[in-house]
């Protein structure tokens, strides 16, 4: 069964959110709070709050296999000046990991961005997700080390980079 990426529109909004709900519980539940998931996933991943993002500029790839969704990526250039582009949202269904689906999203982002002018990427992961493990393998190193108010929240994480 291979992989399959494609860049997202609009009419796989609904999709996104979907995958975002499947993946964020699983992915979360041990380090942050339940009140905390559901503020995050109403806040990002709604259908509406994924549609302002698309304006916004964020591109969406989906990661489908057997043409099943599997994973998504976000990103977007967020300093035109140093280059640097920022992958907002990386998520695979935990049934994907493993599998080089998260490798071939961020390869994908890479290559997307690098062809826009990019030369550098970066990213937020908590500092308790043991996704910053698998960021370290695939070439990123932590840049910075932030504790950031969020609502009535503070999300606890690090600032990754990879030179692309």
């Amino acid at each position: 069964m291979s992989l399959q990426i494609r860049k997202a529109s609009l009419e796989d909004i609904p999709v996104i959110s979907r995958l975002a709900e499947e993946i964020w519980w699983p992915t979360y539940r041990d380090f942050i709070s339940e009140d905390q998931i559901r503020f995050m996933l109403k806040e990002m991943y709604s259908a509406e709050a994924l549609e302002k993002q698309l304006e916004e500029g964020v591109t969406f790839l989906m990661a489908l296999r057997a043409d099943i969704p599997v994973g998504f990526a976000g990103f977007s250039q967020t300093d035109e000046a140093e280059q640097i582009f920022k992958l907002h949202k990386l998520y695979v269904l935990p049934s994907e990991q493993g599998k080089g689906t998260g490798k071939a999203l961020v390869d994908e982002v890479s290559r997307l961005a690098k062809a826009d002018g990019g030369k550098m990427l970066e990213l937020n992961v908590n500092r308790g997700n043991k996704a910053q493990y698998f960021y370290k393998k695939i070439g990123f190193d932590i840049h910075q080390t932030l504790d950031i108010p969020y609502h009535h929240f503070v999300l606890n994480d690090y600032v990754m980079r990879k030179n692309l």
